[in-house]
């Protein structure tokens, strides 16, 4: 039979969960390193659809903006892709309602609840099926600790490791290596010392 080449296409991994037969349940994801920017959006539908060069990504940044400026007023956003909803919450532990005070109070993010509408958009286009990818078996390379301390040593080179740096030298996914990265800085003798630097952990030898 020849090999399906053709649906969406997706990978599979194990978790840290057992199963009944004693070894690791797995699960599916869509596969690494298929990403697309808005640009790429943009010049898909220009090419496709009836829209202009331009014209996706410039209606896309308008409404980021209006959006913004709109939940800023306390609004939730309803739209054809779904629910936008401003997130509050306290900036310390208050058990008296009467005693929050306007200060204690700050934004949190934005809620995105996409409700079933993508499931049945992407639905549309699935005639095609699904796709399985060969990927690495999370397990055996965790099981490579020579290849994770090569991997290790190459990104301390420049004195600090980052999730991003590591998953690309250990060729693991971030969250694996976020993971590995992170049991390295516990117990009373941690390898590794984990620090916040804007929106970046950087791992650094101890």
């Amino acid at each position: 039979m020849p090999k399906k080449k053709s649906g969406f296409p997706y990978e599979v991994h194990p978790t840290p969960a057992k199963g009944k037969d004693g070894r690791n349940i797995v699960y599916a994801r869509p596969a690494r390193g298929l990403k697309m920017s808005i640009r790429g959006v943009d010049e898909y539908c220009a090419k496709h659809y009836t829209t202009r060069n331009g014209e996706v990504e410039f209606v896309l940044r308008q409404f980021l903006k209006a959006a913004a400026e709109i939940m800023a007023m306390g609004y939730r956003i309803e739209t054809p892709i779904g629910t936008f909803v401003p997130k509050l919450k306290l900036r310390r532990e208050i058990t008296n309602a009467d005693e929050v005070k306007n200060s204690d109070v700050m934004l949190d993010g934005v809620d995105y609840n996409p409700g079933k509408i993508w499931n049945k958009e992407i639905g549309k286009w699935l005639f095609n099926g699904f796709l399985r990818m060969d990927n690495p078996n999370v397990l055996e390379q965790l099981e490579d600790k020579e290849k994770l301390e090569q991997a290790l040593g190459e990104c301390l080179k420049r004195g600090y490791v980052t999730v991003s740096s590591f998953a690309l030298h250990a060729n693991l996914s971030h969250y694996t290596a976020r993971r590995l990265l992170n049991e390295w800085t516990e117990g009373k003798n941690p390898r590794l010392l984990k620090t916040r630097m804007g929106r970046t952990d950087i791992y650094t030898e101890t």
